[in-house]
């Protein structure tokens, strides 16, 4: 199995590379990144400007790769449209970007892919779980207010996608309130959330709460996730379940829930 891990040098990137070759897949020495690196620890590291021409010398030589993206949000749509241009499969662990127009393309090119806010499996687990309990008892909530708070490294540009997908399943189930709180600070990640230090520039603390109108009623759900190993090992089960889909002739876009029943 042949993956080229693109996002190098950033840490998540590094990680899923270990993840991948520990379990014996083919992590092949190019990258896809920014414009001010062009080699990083033996990796070739294919810029915006130079990877067309690139290419298609790569996909000779690695024929049937699967591309894993923990980029940059700015780069979410560009890349996608780099990979279905040149027929690469990919797992999208980047979040961010435009995601209305992202699931439009790969859907209009029935492009093999895995597509998902949060790869660690224990948390889709959780996403999915709200999922089906807004779809069977909508309007369970009613009449409660949502908070969300969430605080991630500081180097993370954007709000949590994962949070974004429980506030909706929250709203469907007739909570009101949609504004997630990002925390970014780190002497609040650590006063305030209570994240370890050693974690500061690695982790995923999240908390959901809900309160009734009188505040006499109160729900809260927490996920927090120091390091990055638990997305590391879900994107390396994502790639070897989309590996098995396009063997098996299947194409389309799938998501981590999907990976999960694989």
């Amino acid at each position: 199995m042949k993956v080229m891990v693109c996002g190098l040098p950033g840490k998540m990137a590094q990680i899923v590379a270990a993840a991948c070759a520990k379990r014996n897949f083919n992590v092949i020495p190019f990258s896809l990144t920014g414009e001010d690196m062009a080699e990083f620890n033996g990796f070739k590291l294919l810029r915006l400007t130079d990877r067309d021409k690139k290419i298609k010398d790569i996909l000779a030589e690695y024929p049937n790769l699967i591309a894993v993206d923990y980029t940059h949000p700015s780069a979410v749509n560009s890349n996608a449209e780099f990979y279905v241009k040149n027929k690469i499969p990919f797992v999208m662990g980047t979040t961010g970007g435009d995601r209305e127009s992202l699931m439009a393309l790969v859907k209009n090119a029935n492009h093999p892919c895995v597509i998902a806010p949060n790869m660690a499996k224990q948390i889709v687990a959780l996403q999915a779980m709200l999922e089906w309990t807004a779809k069977n008892f909508p309007g369970v909530f009613n009449g409660y207010n949502l908070h969300v708070i969430e605080s991630h490294q500081k180097t993370k540009a954007d709000t949590s996608g994962t949070a974004k997908a429980l506030v909706k399943s929250f709203q469907d189930m007739g909570a009101t309130g949609d504004v997630i709180e990002m925390v970014r600070d780190e002497d609040s990640q650590v006063k305030k959330m209570a994240v370890p230090k050693k974690y500061l520039d690695g982790h995923a603390f999240h908390t959901y709460s809900l309160d009734s109108a009188d505040k006499s009623v109160h729900f809260e759900f927490r996920h927090n996730v120091c390091g990055r190993e638990i997305y590391g090992e879900g994107t390396a089960d994502a790639v070897e379940f989309l590996a098995k889909k396009i063997k098996a002739g299947n194409g389309g876009v799938f998501d981590m829930i999907a990976v999960l029943k694989g």
